[in-house]
């Protein structure tokens, strides 16, 4: 499943940021080739004599000197990887990558003028953005928006309140929906007015957003308003969930290689895969990595958080957060 089986890395520490997510510090072997501030790892750790593989977000700088990198994780409810590395991980435990991986990245040439934007645990990649602009002395204007439902629910919350005071190019704000600072000078969740009001161009200013499917519609109809599509990154770290009602649950899904062929449910095709008893390879389960990608052989399919329907015959599709509209035909 991992991309690269050869790269290993050691834990040496688990920080705990919240009541339900951690930083997990790594020393990883000789194979490891680094990251840019941004991108992901395939995260590979054994349980129970099985090997479990999520996808998770890189957040320290890329100029740490000590050879170690960081992941961090929001341990979701559901999420047996992210449950585990939150409650047991152990320093000294060897865990499996992939190389670093993603195009959620800053550019070479990194642009005086920067938005990253960010909502609960979608600040992981934005702030490996922020640590490295540090680091490298970076020395444009760059404006920090983040959301959280409450400074118990924010990560990084210590660390965000010294880089508040002590970066002269950043201006370091954070907003909590539910439990709003009283006195702030703003509140409640993204729009168009918490840009103006900081003072943030969006037509000339390279922005990115990272966050739940929510956050990040509002994001990109505003930017799509101000004519300034063309200056947003955008990476999701929540999938909507499908719509059963609205779904276009209609027709056969059929999985080629297996010989199998099941009633359209609506649901996504990796879910539907699972429920013919299929075990298809899979990481992030949100759209970011690629560990699912296959080819459809033929038929319509629609992206979960996009809307948009393809009908190309052929073509490599994301099972985990592609529908099918009508016949469907996949190579599985």
């Amino acid at each position: 499943m991992l991309a690269v089986h050869h790269v290993r890395a050691r834990v040496v520490e688990v920080i705990r940021e919240t009541g339900v997510a951690s930083t997990v510090v790594l020393r990883p072997n000789g194979t490891w080739r680094g990251f840019k501030p941004g991108q992901h790892v395939e995260f590979g750790v054994e349980v129970d004599g099985k090997r479990r593989v999520r996808v998770f977000s890189v957040s320290s700088s890329t100029q740490r000197k000590d050879g170690l990198f960081s992941v961090s994780v929001k341990a979701h409810p559901d999420g047996y990887v992210s449950q585990y590395l939150h409650h047991e991980l152990c320093p000294r435990t060897l865990v499996h990558l992939s190389q670093a991986d993603g195009d959620f990245v800053l550019p070479d040439s990194v642009p005086d003028d920067l938005l990253l934007l960010s909502g609960g645990s979608g600040i992981t990649p934005v702030m490996s953005m922020l640590r490295t602009l540090r680091d490298t002395g970076h020395r444009g204007r760059v404006t920090f928006l983040h959301y959280a439902r409450s400074r118990d629910d924010e990560m990084f919350s210590d660390e965000l309140d010294e880089l508040d005071t002590s970066l002269d190019f950043a201006t370091v704000v954070r907003i909590y929906t539910r439990e709003p600072v009283e006195g702030a000078e703003l509140a409640g969740r993204f729009t168009v007015e918490h840009l103006k009001h900081l003072g943030v161009d969006a037509a000339s200013t390279l922005s990115y957003v990272c966050g739940p499917a929510g956050l990040i519609a509002t994001v990109r109809d505003a930017y799509d308003e101000l004519d300034a599509a063309d200056q947003l990154r955008m990476e999701y770290f929540k999938v909507p969930t499908v719509d059963l009602a609205a779904a276009d649950a209609t027709g056969t899904l059929t999985f080629e290689d297996s010989g199998i062929a099941a009633d359209n449910s609506g649901t996504t095709i990796l879910e539907q895969a699972e429920a013919a008893g299929l075990k298809p390879a899979y990481g992030c389960r949100m759209g970011v990595c690629n560990t699912c990608a296959l080819k459809k052989n033929h038929g319509a399919v629609r992206h979960v958080i996009s809307g948009e329907i393809t009908a190309s015959t052929d073509e490599t599709i994301k099972i985990c957060v592609q529908v099918p509209v009508g016949d469907v035909n996949v190579a599985l």
